[in-house]
């Protein structure tokens, strides 16, 4: 059996695991474990078929004609969509266990069978669109993925929230979709096919190619959440089960990034202002991701923002790869495009750990409010450490996975500065930009484990606990991940560079040296060490702690009985980085009315709402609403004055004939 044809299997299985349970009694759970173990199934296939592909003779491709008028079945594995397949079926079926003891069938009857109909056919649909050598079939697929993930977001469709995110995430694929049937149509007037992602012919017209890169950039950038297209996302995020939002934002989001790495690699030599569009893109991503993050109350929407954080650090890697392509300089494709590559995996990685530790968090408190929790880290220390390392990771600090990816974009932007023959030293100005979302970084996730497990709880939550092994152990496996990655990321660097030679073949042999910019080994001694050093500080803090409490009566300072409504909340935590960020992020406050002395209860109430989606587009969508209402005198339902308006009409066609 051929690798492709082994990877078809894993598809099938996959998108057809959500049948059974469809037929098979609702509050039995008889359907869910056999969806899981589909899945489950599905990916193993395909993870199969991902290792075959490293033995040379193997066939790649599979293409079939069909009845349809345009296009073929073409299906293609190359080095570079491995890297996109990894996560899809990774976390398809680690989230699938997580819903066993989330979303379990026997409490949630009327749901859980759609919702495991839905994953399947998301997941199938994700690794089609990857593994699509064919326009059609590619967007066959990316509706599918659309709908399913529509369905998804709209699970507790009970909820008003839920139902407003998922149209608002309907209606924005749909504007995305539009924009890459734009795209396919100009790309077969240009190629003569729908045969996907050949390198452009050299005569092609610059027009041609500017509408491709726009058209392209704006349809999976949407998809991606990309700023300022990302006003689906943190809706969408917040209000789908946590192990929706995990595989949203772990491997959806990356669907959208491998298309627009597609996109940016048609030309052989494009413009540089298609890299500086892409850098100057994710620098505003990465900044106003982070620093939205930073001001948000509920904990997912929290980490719906720090996603578009890392779709902003993705992107930057990406631009920097594509300025090396237009410069000719090999040094930044290699590491912009290896560090891009590395932080999809990673990224892939942290942020479903971190949606599945809100979703245990969840779980056990029933409410998603920052402020009103604390001091679950007693009741729930597993949690507590498998998020504090997804949170480590996130923040790109030593020795865990997130560090080594952006060192390498870093690296490469250091490397722009040191070009003097090329005239764009200032790219390295995206340097300070990273290192500024680093920082933002770890204030919010500082805020996000101090203020959720820290401290004293702030409400009693009597049922809080540790969740089942079903929960725990995908967090379990993917905080084990971000741990050897960060240890040994050297075992990714052969795929890394088969990914990066892909994308840029006229590298040749030049792909090799991504190992040779920062060697892997000496990077691994270091983390070990870093490693070291911290679970010994850990053990000594621990021992001393245990030595030096006693019980006693808290120091007064002007009050002798301090209750958790007088802890510091983190909504005050991060109000000065949200204030000095005012100018962008426009915080709503609402200040007390104190008319006198002894004055009524009043309340403080501080809130960052999405600039965008929240101020400017839900705003306007209003007023058009408004005005088609008062447009509808219009239609008054009489056929005469329907047949007036044809004769009106009529006579102004031809009036102007």
């Amino acid at each position: 059996m051929t690798v492709v044809r082994l990877l078809f299997l894993a598809l099938g299985t996959t998108a057809f695991s959500g049948v059974p349970s469809l037929f098979l009694p609702r509050r039995s759970r008889a359907g869910q474990y056999t969806a899981v173990a589909l899945v489950t199934l599905g990916s193993a296939l395909a993870f199969a078929a991902l290792i075959l592909s490293q033995f040379p003779n193997q066939s790649l491709s599979l293409v079939r004609t069909w009845a349809i008028p345009w296009g073929q079945f073409a299906i293609a594995l190359d080095n570079l969509s491995l890297i996109f397949l990894i996560p899809i079926f990774l976390i398809s079926a680690l989230g699938a266990i997580y819903g066993l003891g989330y979303w379990p069938q026997n409490r949630n009857p009327a749901t859980a069978p759609r919702l495991q109909l839905c994953w399947g056919l998301m997941a199938a649909a994700m690794a089609t669109v990857v593994l699509a050598r064919d326009g059609v079939l590619l967007m066959m697929a990316w509706e599918i993925m659309a709908i399913a993930a529509f369905f998804l977001v709209a699970t507790e469709e009970d909820q008003a929230d839920a139902r407003s995110a998922a149209w608002a995430f309907l209606a924005a694929s749909h504007f995305g979709t539009l924009c890459l049937f734009g795209f396919f149509a100009l790309l077969k007037t240009a190629t003569g096919s729908f045969d996907l992602w050949k390198t452009l012919p050299d005569g092609i017209s610059p027009h041609l190619a500017t509408a491709l890169f726009v058209l392209g950039t704006v349809g999976f950038g949407l998809k991606a959440g990309l700023m300022p297209l990302h006003v689906w996302l943190p809706g969408a995020h917040s209000n789908a089960p946590s192990h929706v939002s995990a595989i949203f934002s772990g491997v959806l989001l990356k669907v959208g990034i491998y298309g627009l790495l597609r996109v940016a690699g048609l030309q052989a030599h494009p413009p540089v202002w298609c890299g500086v569009t892409l850098l100057a893109v994710g620098v505003c991503s990465g900044l106003f991701g982070i620093s939205f993050s930073a001001g948000q109350r509920d904990l997912k929407r929290l980490l719906a923002y720090s996603s578009i954080e890392n779709i902003g650090i993705i992107t930057m890697g990406i631009g920097l790869a594509v300025l090396g392509k237009s410069l000719d300089r090999p040094a930044w494709i290699i590491l912009g495009l290896g560090g891009a590559l590395l932080h999809v995996l990673n990224h892939g990685l942290f942020k479903p750990l971190l949606f599945m530790g809100a979703g245990s968090v969840i779980h056990a408190t029933g409410t998603r409010q920052i402020d009103r929790l604390g001091g679950l880290g007693k009741s729930m220390p597993g949690t507590l450490v498998l998020f504090a390392i997804g949170a480590v990771a996130i923040c790109g600090l030593p020795p865990l996975n997130g560090f080594f990816s952006e060192l390498l974009i870093y690296l490469g932007l250091f490397g722009t500065a040191a070009d003097k023959a090329t005239g764009w030293s200032w790219i390295a100005l995206a340097a300070p930009a990273l290192a500024m979302i680093g920082a933002m970084a770890v204030v919010t996730f500082v805020k996000l484990v101090g203020f959720v497990f820290l401290g004293n709880p702030r409400n009693d939550y009597p049922h809080a606990h540790d969740p089942a092994t079903a929960m725990r152990l995908p967090m379990m496996v993917l905080a084990g991940l971000c741990i050897i990655i960060g240890v040994a990321p050297g075992l990714l660097m052969g795929t890394l560079q088969r990914g990066v030679a892909a994308w840029s073949p006229s590298l040749g042999n030049a792909g090799n040296a991504l190992s040779a910019n920062i060697p892997p080994l000496r990077y691994s001694m270091i983390a070990l060490a870093l490693l070291a050093l911290a679970a010994l500080i850990a053990c000594i803090a621990f021992k001393r702690r245990a030595a030096a409490v006693r019980p006693g009566v808290t120091w007064d300072c002007g009050y002798a009985r301090p209750t958790a409504r007088m802890e510091y909340t983190g909504t005050s935590f991060a109000q000065m980085p949200v204030e000095l960020l005012a100018w962008i992020l426009l915080p709503l406050k609402r200040l007390p009315k104190i008319p006198q002395i002894f004055s009524p209860a009043s309340r403080f109430q501080y809130d960052v709402p999405d600039a965008i989606m929240d101020r400017g587009l839900m705003p306007a969508l209003r007023r058009i609403e408004q005005g088609m209402w008062r447009a509808r005198f219009f239609q008054g339902g009489s056929i005469q004055l329907y047949l007036l308006y044809f004769m009106g009409i009529l006579a102004l066609l031809l009036f102007l004939s």
